[in-house]
């Protein structure tokens, strides 16, 4: 198929690896223009315009598709029977997403409804589900609301993190979309109101760990965070890993109860919270263990 592809992260290259792989005509590719990355804040351009470029195709970096009119033109010109978008991060306006002949096809890292919006992985390991998966979406003006194509399922390890199970979903997404291509036209799948939910974008504030909750939800907030941060002694840490105690305590939430080259343990509304990954402000990512060699105050 000749088709537009918008998208603009690794997950989204991932699916466009499969598109080009299977021999499907890659018209036009839409990505986010390029950001400061790194320590240097060098503009840098997303995997996708990396990969686009690699590939020869050509390349539309609009700020907006509600008033670039040179994208919209290119989009037109195309001649594109379908656009497959990935993680884009861009609103397609009702006509954009009438323009191709077979209409848009989004990539979807859920298993809709569930987790509709822009952080599904994340919020799948918080709320602790067991199972998440991709679906092959008809977009439509409504967020994620459109009718489901296919669907495919994967479980969420324990040891899962937002990195790891995209990773793992990117993988799943690209072999369902091809898939789903060689059988089109197909109908799709109604989604339920009834059972949806939103999966809201992952605010900076969120990722700062309460220690008055239980230890449970905090362990799953640092694998969906990936990292979280967390207070400890007057110091703002990042943590890349941790895992919940069975440790009845009477401390005050946020108190450190132990500290060795297993991890740190710290009091919560319900047990207590292992921080077995940490990191310094301007520092490296660092064991339980070498973490303690540098830094005394943190000794029990």
């Amino acid at each position: 198929m000749k088709l537009i592809f918008a998208g603009t992260p690794l997950f989204a290259a991932v699916a466009l690896r499969a598109l080009l792989a299977a021999g499907h005509d890659i018209a036009l590719v839409l990505t986010q223009p390029d950001r400061p990355a790194g320590r240097g804040m060098k503009l840098t351009p997303s995997p996708v315009k990396c990969l686009a470029q690699e590939h020869g195709l050509p390349v539309c970096q609009p700020l907006s598709l509600k008033r670039d009119d040179e994208a919209r033109a290119a989009i037109v010109a195309s001649g594109a029977d379908a656009m497959i978008v990935a993680a884009y991060g861009l609103i397609l306006p009702p006509d954009v997403l009438a323009m191709p002949r077979c209409g848009c096809l989004n990539i979807h890292a859920s298993l809709l409804p569930r987790w509709r919006g822009a952080a599904p992985i994340q919020r799948a390991i918080e709320a602790g589900d067991r199972k998440t998966g991709i679906a092959i979406m008809q977009m439509e003006a409504g967020l994620d609301t459109g009718p489901v194509l296919a669907r495919a399922c994967t479980d969420i390890l324990p040891d899962d993190t937002a990195a790891s199970l995209a990773d793992r979903l990117a993988l799943l997404g690209a072999s369902l979309l091809c898939d789903t291509l060689s059988r089109l036209p197909m109908s799709g799948e109604v989604q339920d109101e009834r059972e949806a939910t939103y999966a809201a974008k992952i605010d900076r504030m969120e990722t700062l760990l309460d220690w008055r909750k239980d230890a449970e939800l905090l362990a799953r907030q640092v694998r969906a965070f990936n990292p979280a941060r967390a207070e400890l002694l007057g110091e703002t840490l990042k943590i890349w890993a941790a895992r919940p105690l069975i440790m009845p305590n009477n401390a005050l939430p946020g108190a450190l109860l132990a500290a060795d080259e297993r991890g740190i343990a710290v009091a919560c509304a319900q047990n207590a919270l292992l921080l077995t990954e940490l990191q310094k402000s301007g520092g490296k990512r660092l064991s339980a263990a070498e973490f303690l060699c540098g830094a005394a105050t943190f000794r029990i």
